[in-house]
């Protein structure tokens, strides 16, 4: 029989055990080959606008991705190569040698590399288009995604499965080269020995989550944080990761333990799934630690950077809430403006307002505030509370002023809000001609004119507005020259960056001239935010599945090894019913621990840091809950999925 013959049997006989190495290999292709058709896709290169930036995001999530599948499918195979020890062990006895058995592996592997390239490339192709449909709506564009098989999604896919053969190879190879020939017959039944527990090294593991959990919880001007930096972050690392490995080496082992040495530990099922469990604990520790860390950061990172897109899409209506703002021009220029802009969108709203530009005495700070005072423009625009009011109402808002004689507010995008009472008004003087001093009676967070903007997003500096009294104003406009700015609001802003390109270029005929839309910021941090969001939920879901798959290995490999206790239970009188409650409660044991410290650490990494700041974004808390509550529902599916099939091979042999 030839080597061929020999691995087309293998893959018949065993299809069981060659179905859970293909379906991991059929995976990472459609991983790969979604994301990588993605990067090539003609329809979305048209429809965004940053096309540059686009592609280098998606280049290097490709490579984490890369990389990633790489690990999983080796992962997989040294899984799978665990299993054939006792079957290579034969062929070595038959006289078959090293590198027969290493060609074998190679041509079993090509054989379902080969199926899995052609059926994941395929099954990849459609998911694009349903990836490409949720990037397009995560951009808030309405662009229609085709079908796509880029060339050069195809090459990397299979240049990546070039580099899998190749390397698995090898590592078939080295697996059989290292291992001695009694080794390999006898290496299912290796178990570990359980291990001795501390009661103190329990406790110490709680002492050090504690600790960590009380430092991240801790405001970032606290005394621990402001004096104590270095420390602080070297406790919160300490602790959440010394705490995690020894809350599974020691803590869960003393809890066994101690149920265990309780009188009721004979009543039911309990010492039978109890017993195999404290066997475990040693095998099991550093994957249970990796799955509670990894599944942190990942929790995270899906979360911050979908409060980042949250944030981004709402801020960017605050701080440019003006959809076509420019300084005033000529009679046939805002003419010609305002036909082009009537042409693209409906006109939902204008105003003309005008400004006296003024320098300050008195220290800036007084007015923009000692630490914004760096992100404005040194000269004041001073507007009418007339003219201001007047946009404030075109918005829709509610922020409104009512001022007389000498009262005045600024205008601070990003600052905290601040009243001052009537007793307690802060002096500011400026100068147009003449020395004029004003009495502060409120700061606001909002933005009359935001910064200037082009296709390339905000330039400049942000434009220091303070709001005075009708009053004022005419007392100071005779013999001033007045800069006056129009305003425009239209409807779907949010697709109008051909007008805005178009309004831009006819503005721009004047060198210098303000110029400022809502969708050149937009644009960007839509695409940016939405662009991070989707790799990063890309990247949690390969990461998710191959932790997942971690414990599902795991739990297949002790399976099979535990085959013959299962045998000698249903012999002594356990029947199915029971047999199917042990491996549920010992595999719950094994899924919900990390999960639920996993879930804890994440939100206590999420909350504290980003959402505490956050405070003025409700929807926030529910993104987060909804991410957790996915995390739970993909885990339970690998839970079940893990009880089913473990209960299926500790039957294989013993029916």
């Amino acid at each position: 029989m030839s080597l061929l013959d020999l691995s087309w049997r293998n893959l018949k006989r065993s299809f069981r055990l060659y179905a859970i190495y293909f379906i991991s290999m059929l995976i990472g292709v459609i991983i790969h080959f979604t994301f990588s058709a993605l990067m090539f896709n003609a329809d979305i290169l048209a429809a965004i606008e940053q096309k540059r930036n686009y592609q280098l995001g998606l280049s290097i999530t490709s490579l984490v991705i890369f990389l990633f599948i790489i690990f999983f499918i080796l992962y997989a195979n040294s899984f799978f190569m665990k299993q054939r020890k006792k079957e290579f062990g034969m062929y070595l006895l038959y006289g078959m040698s090293e590198r027969q058995i290493t060609f074998m592996v190679f041509l079993e592997t090509c054989f379902l590399s080969v199926i899995s390239v052609v059926s994941g490339i395929v099954i990849g192709g459609l998911l694009s288009k349903f990836f490409g449909m949720l990037l397009m709506n995560l951009m808030q564009y309405d662009d229609v995604i085709s079908f796509s098989f880029p060339i050069e999604a195809v090459g990397s896919t299979l240049l990546l499965f070039v580099i899998l053969i190749g390397i698995i190879s090898a590592q078939c190879y080295l697996s059989v080269r290292r291992v001695q020939l009694v080794e390999l017959f006898h290496a299912v039944a290796k178990r570990d020995k359980p291990l001795t527990f501390s009661p103190w090294l329990a406790l110490l593991s709680i002492l050090l989550l504690g600790a960590a959990y009380f430092l991240i919880s801790q405001k970032g001007d606290s005394v621990f944080w402001k004096d104590y930096l270095l420390a602080s972050m070297l406790t919160v690392t300490v602790g959440i990761i010394g705490g995690t490995y020894l809350f599974f080496r020691q803590f869960l082992g003393w809890v066994l333990e101690k149920i265990s040495n309780g009188k009721t530990y004979m009543e039911g099922n309990k010492v039978l799934w109890i017993s195999s469990l404290r066997f475990s604990i040693r095998g099991n520790t550093l994957n249970l630690t990796f799955i509670s860390l990894f599944s942190t950061v990942v929790i995270f990172l899906v979360g911050f950077v979908a409060i980042n897109y949250t944030v981004q899409i709402f801020s960017a209506g605050k701080e440019f809430p003006n959809h076509i703002a420019f300084a005033s021009q000529d009679p046939n220029t805002q003419k010609e403006i305002e036909q082009v802009i009537e042409e693209d969108h409906r006109i939902t709203g204008h105003e003309r307002i005008e400004a006296l530009s003024a320098e300050p005495v008195t220290d800036s700070g007084t007015a923009t505030g000692s630490v914004n005072g760096d992100n404005f423009q040194d000269s004041y625009l001073l507007f009418s509370a007339s003219h201001y009011n007047n946009v404030v109402r075109m918005r829709g808002d509610k922020e409104q002023v009512n001022l007389q004689n000498q009262e005045a507010v600024t205008l601070l995008q990003g600052a905290r809000p601040k009243l001052f009472s009537a007793n307690n008004t802060e002096k500011f003087t400026v100068n147009l001609n003449q020395e004029i001093t004003f009495h502060l009676v409120e700061q606001k967070d909002y933005a009359l004119l935001s910064k200037a903007t082009n296709a390339s997003g905000d330039i400049g500096l942000k434009p220091s507005v303070v709001i005075i009294s009708d009053e004022a104003f005419k007392r100071l406009q005779p013999g001033e020259v007045l800069t006056s700015f129009d305003i425009y609001q239209i409807d779907d802003a949010k697709h109008s960056n051909a007008l805005s390109h178009k309004v831009h270029d006819m503005v721009s005929r004047t060198p210098g001239t303000y110029y400022a839309a809502f969708i050149d910021l937009y644009s960007i941090d839509v695409e940016t935010s939405s662009l991070l969001l989707f790799s990063a939920a890309f990247l949690a879901a390969i990461a998710v599945f191959a932790m997942g798959s971690i414990i599902y290995f795991k739990q297949l490999r002790e399976a099979t090894e535990e085959q013959r206790h299962y045998a000698i239970l249903r012999k002594l009188g356990v029947d199915e019913h029971q047999l199917k409650w042990v491996i549920r409660k010992q595999l719950l044991f094994v899924f919900l621990p990390p999960l639920l410290l996993g879930m804890l650490h994440s939100w206590f990494i999420t909350y504290y840091p980003t959402l505490h700041e956050v405070r003025n974004f409700p929807q926030l808390t529910s993104i987060i809950s909804a991410i957790l509550i996915l995390y739970v529902v993909i885990y339970f599916l690998f839970y079940v999925s893990s009880t089913s099939v473990y209960y299926r091979i500790v039957n294989e042999k013993t029916q």
